[in-house]
């Protein structure tokens, strides 16, 4: 995980619908950016679902939130159109921006040992510098426990 005052690695990451984003244009807000391990599982969508429900507070305080997976661009779209989320999932099929992030990690599942995402979240401030980082988060309540850091 990285370490808080460090600033944050630049990216350009594909949303569901294709569109390139990056770290520079939301320069200025406040980023929420979390890591997740895959689409349509019931943690990541406990906490998808969450970040969607609260997103309009979120906005009101002047943040975004981006969630990152190794999913593809097609999977995420059809993740958001199931549960009709309101905000963007960025897709990391090569793991540069996981790895920079440094969210790739040996995970333990019922004693097997295999390398996966550990769900994690950061917020980045308005210059790009991460001011909190949240490793191994609960998914259902990590999106209120974020916006809670913004108040």
């Amino acid at each position: 995980m990285l370490q808080t005052g460090t600033k944050a690695p630049e990216f350009s990451l594909p949303d569901q619908d294709g569109k390139l984003h990056t770290l520079s244009e939301y320069r200025g807000r406040k980023v929420i950016l979390y890591f997740y391990p895959r689409d349509n599982t019931p943690g990541c969508t406990k906490q998808a679902y969450g970040f969607s429900e609260l997103y309009p507070q979120f906005e009101e305080k002047g943040a975004v939130v981006l969630g990152v997976s190794r999913d593809s661009v097609a999977s995420h779209k059809k993740f958001q159109e199931k549960y009709n989320l309101g905000f963007t999932l960025l897709s990391d099929p090569d793991l540069t921006c996981i790895q920079a992030y440094d969210v790739w990690q040996e995970k333990k599942n019922y004693g097997k040992v295999s390398m996966g995402v550990v769900r994690t979240t950061y917020l980045i401030d308005e210059e790009g510098v991460i001011k909190k980082a949240f490793g191994k988060v609960k998914a259902a309540e990590n999106p209120a426990q974020m916006l809670e850091e913004l108040a």
